[in-house]
């Protein structure tokens, strides 16, 4: 697959199939975030693989919305702000955008191994952090869905190149 196709078979799963994923798809995936750029090398994130039970119910009353309850597996994607580098001429903390960098390369990642997987940014932060599943220091950021798709993609619709690059 090329590069270009993998950004075409990218899509929002919002359901999925109840069987596990493979740890040698989640190895793979794992070591791709590894290798994803940040600002300054200094990856200011973490991320949480949680497939319990216990733990994807904590999450999920985070996350009001039924299809997330089909996913066997969500990885909490964390910035943690006091790592990362801040522009000076501005003061502009950069963990945002080196946490989106990391989830992306998750995303892709999954997708190539036949993974659906979704961005989940509108849960209750204050809520997932009372549930005791995030390390002192670290903020949520993203909430990935991940697992083997039971839903088709929808065609994408995009804005046109010359709306995009001038």
């Amino acid at each position: 697959m090329t590069f270009k196709e993998l950004c075409e078979a990218r899509y929002s799963c919002r359901n999925y199939k109840s069987e596990p994923i493979a740890s040698e798809k989640l190895e793979y995936i794992k070591e791709c975030v590894r290798l994803a750029p940040s600002a300054v090398n200094l990856q200011p994130w973490r991320f949480l693989f949680i497939d319990d039970k216990e733990g994807l119910q904590k999450i999920c009353s985070c996350y009001k919305r039924e299809w997330i309850q089909t996913a066997p597996a969500i990885v909490i994607c964390l910035k943690r702000e006091d790592e990362a580098w801040t522009r000076r001429c501005d003061g502009h903390n950069h963990a945002d955008i080196d946490i989106a960098i990391a989830t992306e390369h998750l995303c892709l990642a999954a997708t190539e191994q036949g993974l659906g997987n979704c961005w989940v940014c509108n849960f209750d932060v204050e809520a997932l952090m009372a549930t005791g599943l995030i390390p002192q220091g670290y903020t949520p950021a993203v909430l990935v869905p991940l697992g083997v798709p039971a839903d088709e993609p929808k065609e994408k619709t995009r804005k046109p190149l010359d709306e995009v690059w001038g």
